[in-house]
């Protein structure tokens, strides 16, 4: 057991729109990411989805709505609602949801990967 320092794990990388992994419990991981520009219109049919903004600023946008979220605010998406994140500028996160949540959710293109594939850092 360490206590983790998320400056450190995000100073660690820099590649937009892949999640890292830095702690596991009861089957959920909690990761990190940096997130600029936007990313696909997807949803999750069985996992919830915790968006924590952790430096910066982002959008969800919603089918009916645009959930702005700033430092120090979180929004969960419940499965099986479409969501797309946006960040206009580079944003830092750290999302929680189970570990076998595949990032890009019923989507596959360039930027899935599985979530056996994410790397702990």
């Amino acid at each position: 057991m360490e206590k983790v320092i998320l400056s450190s794990k995000l100073s660690s990388f820099s590649k937009h729109w892949v999640p890292k992994i830095v702690g596991e419990l009861n089957g959920q991981y909690v990761k990190v990411a940096k997130l600029q520009g936007e990313y696909v219109w997807h949803q999750h049919a069985q996992e919830d989805e915790l968006f924590l903004v952790l430096d910066g600023a982002m959008e969800l946008h919603l089918r009916d709505r645009v959930v702005q979220l700033r430092k120090g605010e979180l929004f969960i998406v419940p499965r099986g609602v479409e969501h797309k994140p946006v960040a206009h500028k580079e944003v830092a996160v750290l999302l929680f949801e189970p570990a076998t949540t595949r990032n890009t959710g019923n989507i596959e293109n360039e930027l899935t990967i599985e979530a056996g594939e994410l790397e702990k850092i």
